[in-house]
């Protein structure tokens, strides 16, 4: 097998974890190649230039070689200016992170969802913005991990969805018209044209995504979930 190198593959990193005395091995989020495993070497040591870079929301360019699902980390350099984040959206980007790792596959690309990324990064930090912008990402990452939800169509009643009636979601995730249903008709047919100007949409849309992210994930606990609750709790 051929060892090929990527140069400048515009990425950001989505994990780390120690590797030896001196190293790392970093999940990265890739244009072009997806979710990769890279090894950097030595770059834990004092002198390094390179550790610094090597955190998450950060826009970088890597150039790496192998022919093995791990890479070998060959150089980093900055691709643009950035806003560090903070505070809540901080737990928010992990959260981002937790589910890239949970639904892509290795070195499947997405450059379309690696562009909803770094919009929702910058939605983080806009005022007002931030619940909506993960909404967006969630649904967004369903669709390009093929989990798309058809929020719009009643199919056991054969019916579109009525703004005014009730609803609750199916074993398969999709729309039953029921009295005693969590969802309005309202809040699902926002939710499938990305409107969420109101305060009422956006709290049924972040209970339903939570459904349906439980249920994908077969009930695994997101870390990142957690911590953000508990953050509400207290504010």
């Amino acid at each position: 097998m051929t060892e090929t190198r990527v140069y400048l593959q515009p990425a950001y990193i989505l994990r780390q974890r120690s590797y030896r005395e001196s190293s790392l091995i970093i999940e990265a989020f890739t244009r072009d190649f997806g979710r990769i495993s890279v090894l950097a070497k030595g770059v834990r040591k004092t002198r390094s230039s390179s550790q610094g870079l090597l955190q998450p929301f950060i826009p970088l360019r890597l150039t790496f070689l192998g022919k093995t699902e791990l890479k070998t980390l060959a150089a980093v350099e900055l691709a643009g200016p950035f806003q560090p984040m903070t505070g809540f959206a901080l737990y928010a980007g992990f959260y981002l992170n937790e589910l890239i790792a949970a639904f892509l596959h290795q070195e499947d690309p997405h450059p379309e969802l690696f562009a909803d990324y770094r919009q929702c990064l910058a939605d983080l930090q806009q005022e007002g913005a931030l619940e909506a912008g993960l909404r967006n990402f969630e649904l967004n990452l369903l669709d390009k991990a093929g989990y798309g939800l058809q929020l719009a169509y009643d199919a056991h009643h054969g019916m579109p969805v009525d703004p005014i009636k009730k609803y609750r979601l199916d074993a398969d995730l999709c729309p039953l018209e029921a009295e005693d249903g969590s969802y309005s008709g309202k809040t699902l047919l926002a939710i499938q044209s990305r409107n969420f100007g109101e305060a009422e949409v956006l709290a049924e849309a972040k209970h339903l995504l939570r459904r349906v992210f439980d249920q994908l994930l077969h009930g695994k606990p997101l870390n990142s979930r957690k911590v953000l609750n508990d953050i509400m709790i207290r504010l």
